[in-house]
């Protein structure tokens, strides 16, 4: 293989395949970016065995082949060099990949071609069209409620699934949160499989670092999930989980009737719960509510840094005076919302709360509160 490319051509492909490749762990083939030079472009391509990257730029070829390189090495050294053209050359044994720029020369290994495995092409037919900045807004809103950890199966991915007449709804949940925003898409609601579609969250934010604000083609295969730009130049694939969601409308019938309510300014409530935060400790993380009428005084007390309390002006309505949520959960929420005023439906002192905001009129957060136990601390002088 021989061929000469522009380095700005090619380095934000580079970046994004060295994202996806394991950094240390795993074969060495998987450390590998893998670059196929044919008719006059190159294609970079790199997988962890699950997610696969294909970028395809313009290049100059002199003689087509295949090499695959020390994935994150290759990309450091591009990187660090001027802009310009850049010459790569395989020698006559493959084994070393010769780079060459102007005077600068550099010799890196090479793998060995049989660990080239096919990657998935990607499947045009019924392929839809979709926002890259809005599927980007969708991820941020969701994917902070799906749980961290992998061994929780259907509550560690992100679930999408068509409900009727296009709209669809994109999930998130770990057991004590959970997102839910909804969404018109008529094309794309035709594709999901009725029963949903789940990607887990490891993968998510590979997606979110490959999508910019341009159109995207999306499909869905058994087990996959394609996405490419809407020129054909960069794919990503991702593996489909085959959990069965839980049924949240379970708990979202629970916020409907006759529920407690409290509305606040957003803005205000988040700098209140910041500084509320700071008297929080290890043992108690919650922000307590009292309620009443126009007001919420918000407080906390820890036995070693001392007590606070603010009072917010509000509107409370129904049974509930005083509950307590766990403050920085409580924070992060209220960051994901536009609306400058947040309600919330309370629908009991230890029920699940929705959070929802008249400017987001397809969001909606539920938060578990946390149970409020009554705690007395002794001071020296009590003994």
């Amino acid at each position: 293989m021989k061929i000469t490319l522009v380095k700005e051509h090619i380095i934000e492909g580079l970046q994004k395949a060295a994202s996806i490749i394991p950094s240390k762990t795993g074969a060495a083939y998987l450390r590998s970016i893998w670059l196929k030079a044919e008719g006059s472009s190159v294609s970079i391509m790199s997988t962890d065995a699950n997610i696969e990257f294909t970028g395809t730029y313009q290049a100059t070829v002199a003689e087509p082949g295949l090499a695959g390189v020390q994935g994150r090495a290759f990309v450091d050294l591009v990187r660090q060099l001027p802009s310009g053209d850049i010459t790569l050359t395989t020698d006559e044994e493959g084994k070393s990949l010769l780079l060459q720029q102007g005077r600068r020369k550099y010799k890196l290994p090479l793998n060995d071609e049989v660990w080239f495995q096919p990657f998935a092409e990607f499947p045009a037919e019924h392929a839809v069209a979709w926002s890259g900045d809005f599927l980007q807004d969708i991820l941020d809103r969701v994917t902070f409620c799906i749980s961290d950890d992998d061994a929780m199966d259907a509550i560690a991915c992100l679930y999408m699934k068509p409900c009727g007449n296009g709209r669809i709804e994109a999930c998130g949940l770990n057991g004590h949160q959970f997102a839910l925003c909804g969404f018109t898409h008529d094309d794309l609601a035709a594709l999901l499989p009725q029963e949903g579609m789940l990607v887990q969250k490891k993968y998510l934010a590979d997606l979110k670092k490959w999508l910019g604000v341009d159109e995207i083609e999306l499909n869905i295969t058994e087990k996959r999930l394609h996405l490419r730009t809407m020129n054909g130049a960069e794919m990503l694939s991702l593996p489909l989980a085959g959990h069965q969601y839980p049924d949240y409308n379970a708990f979202l019938v629970r916020l409907e009737g006759d529920v407690s309510t409290l509305t606040v300014a957003r803005r205000e409530a988040m700098e209140a719960l910041g500084r509320i935060s700071i008297f929080n400790t290890d043992s108690d993380r919650c922000t307590y509510m009292d309620l009443s009428g126009t007001e919420a005084v918000l407080s906390a007390r820890g036995q070693d840094v001392g007590s606070a309390s603010e009072s917010l002006e509000a509107e409370c309505h129904g049974d509930i005076s005083r509950i307590a949520f766990p403050t920085r959960n409580l924070m992060d929420i209220m960051g994901h919302f536009s609306s400058e005023k947040l309600t919330l439906q309370l629908s009991g002192a230890e029920g699940p709360c929705g959070i929802r905001g008249g400017d987001d009129p397809d969001y909606l957060v539920i938060i578990m509160p946390m149970k409020i136990a009554e705690t007395t601390y002794y001071s020296e002088e009590d003994v």
